[in-house]
């Protein structure tokens, strides 16, 4: 047997052992899923339980360790929450988000310095010590900073608010707050060595970096609508134009990860907004939404799950994880909620703010290893976060449902109404027919065909 006739038989192995676990992870999603649907939850909920059953903590019948399928598994999973970011970017309402941009940018504020103060404090009453205290504490302030949108994303896809005044206000606040993590946990890194002096100049590099990335996005922004709008004209409603928007995703979401130090998911829903305002831009949205429900979606959601073990956690780590995922939990809804609040939402849309950003992820877990790694906080902080990842992660969705359920948006009460002025601003953005009686008539069709 020559090398490449080994390395073909390797490679089918390999592809067998993933079969399994991506049949187990597909059918309990959507049976979990279809339940908690049921239940009148988000389906990403029972997605994430198929996860946590499915993983280490309930029957351990999927393991993402594993070295012949665990990666592969997990670079679905990222894949996955690119698109879905890319997605939601598509999704975007490009006026309403910058009408929600300085609000945003205050809630974001709120979101890193209120978590990060409640973090540093409770991890220094415990009085855990590493060798060097402080930095220990502000570190796990800086976890608990982070947000994961990406749950928060499908949840309020599902029920329909995604293109919502909140739901812009929740998705900007979250890029801007996981920029300023990166941003805080450079410092805590770079002033944590064994003398006390960091290099700050990375620091300032990082900054200069992360502005770079938003002007070039702004100004390829720029350059791409046109190029689209071309390209409609050439083309128009085929997958040729969704194909190259999907490369360009990748590729944004590389360059923004590669070059700039700015996590890959703030790439992706960059780009999705650089497309937002396309007529085809549903069109789009709708192809990624196919890939996402069918494939990857589900393994990304379930994936949350997978990652999660809780054994061998020490009892004073347990205490501690449960005091820490609530003061995490309740230091972003006050600390946002709050925010909103004084920029002039009303209570209600000011608690879904704050419970829309109280979820954490993915985020929270790199920057937990980054501590890890770099010597600043011990192994077993990792048994701490991962009961707040999974906690957060069940409970965001199903108290946006609550919270939706007990006062809808005022201008769309109805499930039915919010999904009728969607299509009307989805396909009819897509025609250059100005007469609004035309337009009507097409999202009736559009709507009853559906």
């Amino acid at each position: 047997m020559d090398l490449s006739a080994l390395q073909s038989y390797i490679n089918k192995v390999e592809l067998f052992r993933i079969l399994l676990p991506l049949a187990l992870v597909f059918c309990l999603a959507k049976f979990l899923g279809l339940v908690a649907r049921k239940l009148s939850m988000p389906q990403v909920v029972g997605q994430i339980l198929a996860g946590i059953l499915l993983g280490p903590c309930v029957f351990n019948l999927v393991d993402i360790s594993d070295p012949s399928y665990g990666l592969s598994i997990r670079s679905i999973a990222e894949i996955g929450v690119i698109m879905l970011m890319f997605s939601a970017g598509l999704g975007t309402d490009l006026k309403e988000l910058l009408r929600v941009g300085p609000t945003a940018f205050f809630v974001a504020l709120a979101g890193v310095f209120v978590p990060l103060a409640a973090g540093t404090g409770i991890y220094w009453l415990f009085g855990f010590d590493n060798g060097n205290r402080f930095f220990e504490a502000l570190l796990i302030g800086t976890v608990l900073s982070a947000t994961s949108v990406s749950i928060t994303v499908q949840a309020l896809k599902e029920l329909g608010y995604l293109r919502s005044k909140v739901g812009n206000t929740i998705l900007s606040a979250a890029i801007i707050d996981d920029i300023i993590g990166i941003i805080v946990l450079t410092f805590v890194i770079t002033l944590s060595d064994s003398e006390g002096k960091g290099n700050h100049e990375s620091v300032w590099i990082i900054c200069l970096k992360v502005a770079l990335f938003f002007a070039i996005a702004i100004g390829l922004g720029f350059l791409l609508y046109h190029g689209f709008k071309w390209l409609e004209k050439r083309r128009p409603h085929t997958r040729t134009i969704p194909i190259f928007a999907m490369a360009f995703c990748f590729f944004f979401s590389y360059a923004a990860e590669t070059f700039f130090g700015i996590a890959e998911i703030t790439g992706a829903y960059a780009a999705g907004i650089m497309f937002c305002q396309l007529k085809s831009a549903s069109y789009i949205e709708e192809k990624i939404d196919v890939c996402l429900y069918m494939f990857f979606g589900p393994v990304f959601f379930a994936s949350v799950g997978l990652k999660s073990n809780l054994k061998g956690m020490h009892p004073s780590i347990i205490v501690f994880a449960l005091v820490l995922t609530f003061v995490a939990m309740a230091a972003k809804v006050v600390g946002c909620g709050l925010a909103a609040k004084l920029c002039g939402y009303r209570k209600s849309d000011s608690l879904k703010v704050g419970v829309g950003m109280m979820t954490r992820g993915e985020v929270a877990l790199i920057v937990t290893d980054k501590g890890i790694t770099s010597g600043i906080i011990g192994r077993n902080m990792n048994f701490a976060v991962i009961p707040l990842v999974i906690i957060s992660s069940l409970a965001t969705p199903v108290l946006l449902k609550v919270l939706y359920a007990i006062r809808p948006d005022n201008k769309v009460k109805k499930k039915s109404d919010r999904e009728s002025q969607q299509k009307a601003m989805t396909y009819g953005e897509m025609y250059e027919d100005n007469n609004p009686k035309a337009k009507e008539d097409l999202v009736i069709i559009k709507t009853k065909v559906k």
